[in-house]
Order: C-alpha cells, then structure tokens, then sequence
C-alpha cells in the first residue's frame, strides 16, 4: 500500500475497480483546511480520463508494473500490433489503451506497461516526440503572418497537426507526442 505522497506521473493505481495510470498531479497546501493531492487518471482498460482529489495521506493500492520495449508492427482496423524487441513475441492492443495512435509509424519502438500480476499488457508509453514527413499541406500565404499564424498539415501516418506557414509537403517535423503538437522542423 502507497500513500498520496508517492503520486507521481505514470504511477499505476487500482481505483474504483479499475487500474489506472496518473497523468497529472498536483500537491495543493490550502492557507485553510488539510491537504490533498488532485489527480488526473486514465483507465489503462477503457482509455477514460476522470479527475479525482485525495486527501493528504490516503492510501492508494499500488499495481506493480514492468516495462518492455516493443516494435510497433502494424494495425487492422482497431486492433495494433507489436513484437517484443528482446524475445520477439507478439501482442495485439485495442486502439483505446495507447496514447496516440495516429502518430505511430510502422517501426518505432513504444514502451507498454505490464502487469506483474497477471502478465497483462496495460498501456504504451510513446517518446516523447516522434519525426514524421508532412505528406500534404497548403502553401502558405504570404502576407498572413501578423501572428503566429498556423494551417494543419498531414502527415505520413495520417495524423493532421497544426503547423507553421513556412512547412512545405516532404518537410520532416518533430512533433511532440503528448500533445500532438508541432515542435520543430528537421533538417534532412
């Protein structure tokens, strides 16, 4: 059993009879009353993100977990494969338990949570960011840029980010994965 103050960002928790993993967190020390620590967790089984408060000191009943690096291999329709990089066997995951499956690009390398319990796959924690090539754009138009001016852009894996005016089709892009945003622009 843990304690509030052992929250931290990917912890995985039973609650509710549901395990979930925290995403958020903060510690809050109001000038008045106790503490408490407000949480935002994801179902690791339903993909449901809810926001709960716990008082300072309650106890949370922690789920034991592994971390594997595994290939992402492809998908069929709601189903994404991957194989294990170090003893090549293969799981299969529903598209609600990873994070943000339209950035995945055949190839890369995730890392999934397991349960040490019951050997279930829980979640997949991607990189950080990812490098993908923009498959198609508008051109920019000049004149626009009185601001931070942004037009979306489609990517290799299908994804659609909002980008600067001066990425064109071909351009490789860093996008930040936890929040599907644009970061820079890569040279080749």
């Amino acid at each position: 059993m843990a304690t509030t103050s052992d929250i931290r960002n990917g912890l995985c928790i039973r609650y509710n009879h549901d395990i979930f993993k925290i995403v958020e967190f903060l510690h809050v020390k109001p000038g008045k009353g106790p503490a408490f620590v407000r949480t935002k967790l994801k179902s690791v089984t339903t993909g449901k993100v809810i926001d709960n408060t716990f008082s300072a000191g309650h106890k949370i009943d922690e789920v034991r977990v592994e971390t594997h690096k595994f290939q992402y291999l492809y998908n069929d329709g709601d189903t994404y494969h991957f194989m294990n990089t170090e003893d090549y066997s293969q799981i299969e995951l529903q598209k609600s338990t990873l994070d943000a499956p339209d950035l995945l690009k055949e190839g890369a390398v995730v890392t999934v949570l397991i349960n040490a319990e019951d050997n279930m796959p829980l979640s997949v924690e991607m990189p950080a960011s990812v490098v993908l090539e923009v498959t198609h754009t508008e051109p920019g138009v000049r004149g626009n840029t009185a601001t931070n001016a942004t037009k979306p852009a489609t990517v290799e894996t299908g994804a659609v980010v909002n980008v600067p005016l001066f990425i064109n089709e071909g351009d490789k892009i860093k996008i930040e994965t936890e929040k599907g945003s644009y970061k820079e622009r890569v040279k080749n």
